[in-house]
Formats: C-alpha cells, structure tokens, sequence
C-alpha cells in the first residue's frame, strides 16, 4: 500500500514507539523489570485518593457528566477557570481563561506546537525549534510534519563528588538567527533530571524576547504540579513563555491530559487545531483535577505525598546502583527531579543500543541514550555512552534490574 509524505512520515518505527511498545510488552510479561518507560509509580496514597475523588464525582452526577458530553475545543471551562484562579491566587500570575488551552496528553500538545511554529513557512523559509541542551525529550525527535525541526547544542558537562554530574546550557555557543521559531526545553528535564537554574531560565527567556519567538517550557514534572523536583525552584510564566502542564505525573496517565498556558494568541491557535483534530479534549481527568483544587488539596499532595516519594524512591536507586557498579568510569547525573536517572558510562566499548539489546533478552528494559541527543549535526561519542533508567519499581525488582545491569555493563567492559 502506498502512502503520503505524512503517512510515510509518521509510519516509521521511531523511538518514542518503541518506548510505548516495550512498556506496554514488558507490562504483560511476568517477570519483566521495567526500567525503561515513563509510566508513573502507583503510589498507594494517590491511587486512595482517586478512588475517593472518582466515587464523590461519580454519587454527584459530574463523573458521568463528563463522559457523556463533549467540552468546547478548548477544553473544560470549568477546570479551566478553577486553575487560572489557582495560579492568580498563588503565584500572582495575570492570566485569564484565554491564557489555558487543554489537549489530550501533553505529547499531542507538543506536536501541536512544533508544528504551529516550526516547518516550512508561506516565504519559503524553514523555520526550527532550538533545544538549548541536548539530551531531550525522545518525544520530541519525529513529531515534526516536515523533516529536522531541531536543532540542538551539546552541554557544558561539570564533574561532581560522589560519582555525580549536572548538564549546563553552553551559551557560548548558542547560536538563534532567524531560521529559530522558538526555544525548547524540559524543567525538569526527561531524560536526564537535571533543573535549569533560574540563571539559565532568565537568560533563555531574555534570549527569547530579544529574538521575538517565544520560550516553550516542558513542566511535566516540574512545580507547582506534580512537583517531582528537588531543587528550590519557582514557576515561571510570562506572556511570552509556553508553559506545558500534564496531568499524567500526578498518577493520571490514562486520562490524557496535557496543559498548555501561553498567551492568547496561541491558546486560540491550539483550540482551532483542537477542534479539527479531535474535537475536543477529554474530559475526564479535568473534571478530576477540578476537585483537586476545589478541596484544596492539589499543591499539597505535589508537595507532600509526590514529592517525597520519588525523592525517596531516587535516592535509594543512587545507593543500589553505586553499590554495585563502582567502576570509575560510571557516573550518573545528579538527580534533581523526573522520575528517571541518567547514567553514563564513559569509555563504553558497545553503545547503548547494543546494551539495551543485550538487556532486554534478560528481562531488563531501560532506554538506550541515541534516542534522546535530538538535532545534533554530528555525532558525538557521549550519545552513545548513556542510559536512561526509571527508578520507580519496587525494590525488589529494582536491586535485580540493577544486578543485571552491572553484569552486562562489566562483560561490555571486559570486551
């Protein structure tokens, strides 16, 4: 069967489906260690609470509300309008229900984005999204309707005590010309943890402003909700940022529900796109979350039962995996929020596709590091030396994942 240039496209075999596939395998096979995809961790007290919450929606009548209507393209008025009220009252922001957009799932809202701003443009110019830092989002690589929407800088990398590292944007070699349509980048950032510092947020922001294009920032994981970081960092939002929200880290993946706060021009933007690719948004998780903040309850669940548990969970995956790999040339970037760590393995003689390979016929799924260096114009050895781990399963599984890496790492090494 033959395809459009879009079918083709979008009918490669890319690294974001092969996440999927491997956590959706791994989740149907016994015995599989799933170190590899995003899906959140079932954290007990959460999954309590939303029992909770989805029996008061469903004795008051909103719960079927919700699955029985369609919202307007631009997503739930009423979630909407409880969240601008959140964010006014909490942080000061001066925002209206014409600042909030909703999609189903952020990564749709991504692909949204990319494509209103980057691509191919009425003069003939090509337009990209610049990612300050790379490694980014495996999400982000193939979502552009037209080819090589990225382009994207190595770090600066600091060397840190106890077998640590940390990602800094390398702004001397930061190049924005008028082929940039906007600046990118994850806070925390998946895959590696790592948090720009408010000094690198300023000045990507004040790079933004003096280019005229705006800054999108990924907040998945970031404050004021689900706030899984741990640095002392405060949201950022102004009129020329692109603040993207989802609903998944709060242990509500299946309801696929991404946030998008800009200014209204693009809100009215991704309504429009909204109403001719699906209509509307799913309605569901915003009647949910929508209860949240009536109750009160949405910040301090982030802050007190979120929060928490993954530094918890993050810290104990440090112990496990220094304890059984201390070869020198191991390190892992120090983590800092997400739910993943990001470990490098310097002088690696296989790259980590081999690894993963090697790994997955063990029963061990983790996520190789080529995915992730999006927009590179050339290859650079580093790519090939990480790996991404999500530390959320129990410790029982998560000491043998360990295990079995360290053992394939070393037989890699002996090579």
């Amino acid at each position: 069967m033959q395809f459009s240039q879009f079918g083709e496209k979008f009918n490669q075999y890319s690294g974001i489906t092969q996440l999927m596939d491997d956590l959706n395998d791994g989740l149907r096979t016994p015995g599989a260690i799933m170190l590899g995809g995003g899906n959140p961790a079932a954290i007990p007290a959460m999954l309590d609470y939303f029992h909770n919450t989805c029996q008061e929606l469903l004795d008051s009548g909103e719960l079927v509300a919700s699955l029985a209507n369609y919202d307007g393209p631009q997503g739930k008025d009423s979630f909407i309008k409880a969240l601008v009220g959140l964010l006014r009252e909490t942080y000061g922001w001066d925002i209206s229900e014409r600042n909030i957009s909703l999609t189903n799932g952020s990564q749709s809202g991504f692909f949204y984005l990319f494509n209103l701003l980057a691509g191919k443009y009425a003069d003939g110019s090509n337009k990209k999204i610049l990612l300050p830092l790379a490694p980014e989002y495996i999400g982000y690589g193939d979502a552009g309707i037209d080819q090589n929407i990225f382009v994207s800088y190595k770090p600066e990398i600091e060397l840190l005590d106890d077998g640590l590292f940390k990602y800094h944007v390398n702004f001397n070699q930061l190049k924005i010309d008028s082929d940039v349509a906007a600046i990118c980048a994850s806070r925390p950032t998946n895959p590696t943890g790592n948090v720009l510092t408010e000094q690198e947020i300023i000045k990507l922001d004040e790079l933004a402003r003096q280019n005229d294009i705006p800054l999108i920032i990924d907040n998945a994981y970031g404050v004021p909700f689900p706030n899984i970081i741990f640095e002392d960092v405060k949201p950022f939002w102004n009129n020329n940022t692109i603040l993207c929200m989802s609903l998944s880290k709060l242990g509500l993946p299946g309801v696929r529900c991404g946030i998008i706060i800009a200014n209204e021009e693009i809100t009215q933007a991704l309504s429009n796109m909204n109403g001719i690719i699906s209509l509307s948004p799913g309605s569901v998780g915003p009647a949910v979350v929508k209860h949240m903040i009536d109750k009160g309850n949405l910040l301090p669940l982030s802050t007190e039962i979120i929060k928490p548990f993954y530094q918890q969970k993050s810290q104990r995956a440090i112990e496990l995996l220094q304890r059984t790999i201390q070869d020198p040339r191991f390190r892992i970037h120090k983590p800092e929020g997400a739910i993943f760590l990001w470990l490098w393995f310097d002088e690696l003689p296989i790259t980590t596709m081999e690894l993963y390979k090697r790994l997955k016929q063990r029963g061990v799924l983790i996520v190789p590091g080529e995915y992730f260096f999006i927009g590179q114009e050339s290859s650079w050895e580093h790519s090939h030396q990480c790996l991404r781990m999500n530390y959320v399963q129990d410790d029982e599984k998560l000491q043998k994942g360990i295990e079995i890496l360290a053992e394939e790492v070393l037989k890699a090494y002996q090579e």
